[in-house]
């Protein structure tokens, strides 16, 4: 058995950079940052999202920089080759199937506020 499931609230840290592509797709990227308690101070962990399709569309017409959001989707990293140095690289990235928008009025929009990238709203709490 294998289990590849991420759960995280907290607040974007930029606004989304959206890409449409001919194809009609849809990519969105954010930063999240998470509170990390610690006994001296909080600190945050920082997580890269990649969202894709409607749920991308939300984000992009709906998440700005420091919006509470709740997020659920999977744990994947990223592969390349520098092209100056050829050393393999690798960040792992969080691809959000789900998005709840929380905290405001304008995000907690029952027409917007929870999406997933099977489509369409997905009411209630995860």
């Amino acid at each position: 058995m294998s289990l590849n499931v991420v759960t995280l609230v907290g607040r974007v840290g930029q606004d989304p950079d959206v890409k449409y592509f001919e194809s009609g797709t849809v990519k969105c990227r954010l930063t999240l940052a998470v509170d990390r308690r610690t006994r001296n101070s909080d600190e945050p962990d920082w997580f890269s999202l990649e969202l894709w399709g409607k749920t991308a569309e939300v984000a992009a017409n709906y998440v700005r920089k420091g919006s509470l959001i709740g997020v659920q989707g999977s744990l994947k990293f990223d592969r390349w080759q520098d092209r100056n140095s050829g050393v393999k690289r690798s960040t792992p990235i969080i691809k959000v199937d789900r998005l709840d928008l929380l905290g405001s009025k304008r995000d907690s929009d029952p027409n917007a506020a929870n999406y997933s990238s099977g489509g369409g709203y997905s009411g209630g709490e995860f």
